[in-house]
């Protein structure tokens, strides 16, 4: 008589998280388990896989009250550290964009285009405990009078920060390079002429989506690791697409789902929300992002285990086709290729270089396996699962 399928519940879960008993590996850990024991048996010896990503994300932002003063007053206005933020929020609310440009950066009066300073450094100049100059203007109501306000502000002082991304996470990403004759830059780094270098930003293996390609555990609730802190996935993020074409394992070969973020910015610390420049495009912001996975059966096992070498991905030329909406590939690629250091495009041998931290993205796994090993991170049960593009 075969032996029973394993089915565990979140509740079993959580149970041996409490008792101190739960089975938590990273995802890279996880491939060789997989390897080893087979999906169902991997499923009967781990509880949790973590997973983790550090890179740009450029949809992100900070919702933030900045305090209300006498007379009151509803900014219409808003820029901090001269960098805008939108403020059509009423009252003293703004939200910060990671890409907003500062109006005065020096740079960019001698190099239009170029930036050095944005919304992403301002967050995490607030992070390291710096003071801001805020700056509002309104246009004055019988409720609130007053049209102008200027002050300091730090972390501390605002009554309430909200660390809110849109479009992170995002489950897998072209790998870019440029065919044309001339260099360009863009939000995957510089691409040389002639397809000298491709850039690729996914942590792969370790990379959360991938690991949970039809969304089978992520969902509105679940808790992760956002930032230093922890946060909540709060919506699918803006183009999410599970509709994109899949390898016969079920992770997608193109740009696929992608989760929408929130968690509390005076929990979280520098050292995983950094703000970046990069050349030719502008400001953003690199976001340390982890997500635990239960294994609820051999199913999650087998995708869990998913290795660098079963995930691929598109190189497209971002010299000519992207920018003129062209959706071309001009080869497939795996990510064991990618970080091995060299690729091969139309018959060429190129060095590739990574957008997204390993090293960083294998801390972020390890901490989750860490506090969830000593029972201070609970796995959450979804209230609603993502769209998986499957009838």
């Amino acid at each position: 008589m075969s032996e029973k399928k394993i089915q565990k519940t979140y509740d079993e879960i959580n149970a041996r998280i409490k008792a101190g008993e739960a089975v938590v590996v990273t995802a890279e850990e996880m491939v060789d388990i997989v390897k080893e024991n087979g999906p169902e048996g991997a499923a009967r010896k781990v509880d949790v896989v973590t997973t983790g990503t550090f890179a740009p994300m450029c949809s992100s932002g900070l919702f933030l009250n900045f305090g209300q003063m006498t007379p009151t007053i509803k900014a219409s206005k808003v820029w901090i550290n001269k960098v805008p933020a939108y403020a059509g929020l009423a009252a003293v609310d703004a939200y910060l964009g990671a890409t907003e440009p500062a109006e005065d950066d020096p740079l960019n009066k001698i190099y239009p285009g170029e930036f050095r300073y944005g919304g992403g450094h301002a967050i995490e100049d607030l992070l390291r405990g710096k003071k801001l100059l805020l700056e509002a203007k309104a246009y004055g109501t019988d409720c609130y009078a007053a049209k102008k306000m200027k002050k300091e502000i730090g972390l501390d002082d605002l009554p309430s920060a909200l660390l809110c991304n849109p479009r992170n996470g995002y489950q897998n990403y072209n790998c870019a390079v440029n065919l044309s004759d001339k260099a360009v830059y863009t939000y995957m780094g510089m691409l040389k002429p002639n397809c000298q270098n491709a850039n690729f930003c996914s942590a792969g293996e370790l990379s959360p989506l991938l690991n949970d390609p039809f969304y089978k555990t992520i969902g509105v609730g679940t808790r992760i690791f956002l930032g230093g802190g922890y946060g909540y996935v709060t919506w699918r993020g803006t183009q999410h697409n599970p509709h994109a074409p899949r390898h016969s394992n079920g992770v997608p070969v193109k740009p696929a789902g992608t989760i929408m973020v929130q968690g509390d910015l005076k929990q979280m610390t520098p050292a995983w929300l950094r703000g970046v420049s990069i050349l030719g495009y502008g400001s953003s912001l690199a976001v340390g992002l982890g997500i635990p996975i239960p294994i609820l059966n051999s199913e999650m096992a087998a995708h869990t285990g998913v290795s660098d070498e079963d995930i691929f991905t598109q190189v497209v030329d971002y010299g000519h086709d992207y920018t003129n909406g062209i959706a071309r590939s001009y080869g497939e690629v795996s990510y064991a290729q990618l970080k091995s250091g060299e690729i091969e495009v139309n018959g060429k041998k190129v060095q590739t270089a990574p957008l997204s931290s390993v090293v960083k993205a294998r801390a972020i796994a390890e901490i989750l396996q860490k506090n969830i090993s000593e029972g201070r991170f609970l796995i959450n049960k979804p209230a609603e699962l993502l769209p998986d593009g499957r009838a």
